[in-house]
């Protein structure tokens, strides 16, 4: 499937539409991706983008999202070798199309870069620039003791009070590295059902089946 580089929030929102960016970091919950996209498409009216960082496509093939005709964006895609000032700039048109964001799963690395301001990848970039009135969903994952760490809890803190983002989990379960306590990310339905709730989604005729 070709996927065009070429991104313009303008020419991509379409009216009546609910446009759900899901952001992937850094951790194997990012294995979940196709599952939320798949989803959230059984629904009336969503749009759904996709943007990760590089450690996130480590646990998912982008194929598997691309099949399903949506776009995944990475580093890659943020400066064009030709760009020129005027240019659309990847980041700023990926939150001005965004009715809401889903940075799901959120790793200890970006959790901790969102908290400090950094903007060194598209990831990191875009939670930056986002207007303080998109509603902004951080899902954490981790290990347990990278949950424990003394600093996740100030990151935590620094991510809900002070850039008022809403925080969601995690949960405790048996984790990939073998390791069983506090640290997963949230179940990827319930995280879908976020999104249903808010936007009082129906399922688009004929997807019904299947729905649990």
């Amino acid at each position: 499937m070709v996927m065009q580089r070429r991104f313009v929030a303008s020419e991509q929102r379409r009216p009546g539409r609910i446009h759900v960016l899901l952001v992937t970091t850094g951790s194997v919950a990012s294995i979940k991706a196709p599952l939320i996209v798949r989803e959230l498409m059984k629904y009336e009216n969503v749009e759904v983008q996709i943007v990760s960082t590089k450690a996130a496509l480590t646990f998912f093939k982008r194929e598997d999202i691309e099949i399903l005709g949506q776009r995944v964006w990475t580093d890659d895609d943020e400066w064009d070798p030709g760009y020129k000032i005027g240019d659309p700039i990847l980041h700023i048109e990926l939150r001005r199309w965004a009715d809401i964001v889903l940075v799901a799963p959120c790793s200890a690395n970006t959790l901790a870069k969102i908290a400090q301001g950094l903007c060194d990848n598209v990831v990191t970039s875009l939670m930056r620039a986002l207007s303080p009135s998109t509603p902004t969903y951080i899902f954490p994952a981790m290990n347990t003791l990278m949950y424990e760490h003394p600093l996740t809890s100030e990151h935590l803190r620094v991510v809900k009070d002070v850039i008022k983002y809403n925080i969601v989990g995690p949960i405790g379960k048996a984790l990939a590295c073998g390791d069983i306590g506090i640290g997963a990310m949230s179940e990827w339905k319930d995280i879908v059902q976020i999104v249903v709730d808010r936007f009082q989604l129906r399922v688009t005729p004929g997807n019904e089946l299947g729905q649990e």
